[in-house]
C-alpha cells in the first residue's frame, strides 16, 4: 500500500508534509504552511493541533470536530505576507468537504501572526 498523500494538497505524503507539524517535530515556516497544516488537522481529526496553533487571544476554550464531515480538498487562492521574515500574513482559500451527502465549500481569508517565533491562526473572514 503506498503512503497516504497529505490532505493539504501539496502532493507530498502526510509523513513528508503536515505529519511532522502535527506531531510537533517541525514548525510551520510560513503562514500558508500553517494554514495547510490546520486544514490537514481538520481532515485527520486533530483538534489538539488546531488549539495549539490558534492565537490565545482568539482561541475558543474547546473545539469539537464533527466526525461526519469528510474534508475533500483545499484550494489556496492567494497569500499576502506570511513569509520567512514577516510578522503577519493572510491566506485566502476554499476548503471542500462532504457531510450528510452534500458538498460544502468554506471560503475564508485567514489572518496569521508570529508569536514567540511561531505562526498562529488569528481569525478569518468569509470570502
Amino acid at each position: 500500500m503506498p503512503p497516504r498523500r497529505c490532505p493539504c494538497g501539496t502532493g507530498l505524503t502526510y509523513a513528508e508534509c503536515c505529519g511532522p507539524l502535527h506531531d510537533g517535530t517541525a514548525a510551520a515556516a510560513t503562514a500558508e504552511q500553517l494554514m495547510r497544516s490546520r486544514y490537514s488537522a481538520f481532515a485527520v481529526g486533530d483538534a489538539a493541533y488546531l488549539q495549539q496553533t490558534w492565537d490565545t487571544d482568539t482561541r475558543p476554550r474547546s473545539l469539537t470536530l464533527d466526525p461526519d464531515v469528510r474534508w475533500t480538498g483545499l484550494e489556496v487562492l492567494a497569500t499576502t505576507g506570511g513569509g520567512l521574515f514577516d510578522a503577519e500574513g493572510t491566506v485566502a482559500f476554499r476548503a471542500h468537504s462532504r457531510a450528510g451527502g452534500e458538498e460544502h465549500v468554506q471560503a475564508e481569508r485567514s489572518r496569521f501572526r508570529r508569536v514567540g517565533g511561531r505562526w498562529v491562526y488569528v481569525d478569518g473572514e468569509p470570502g
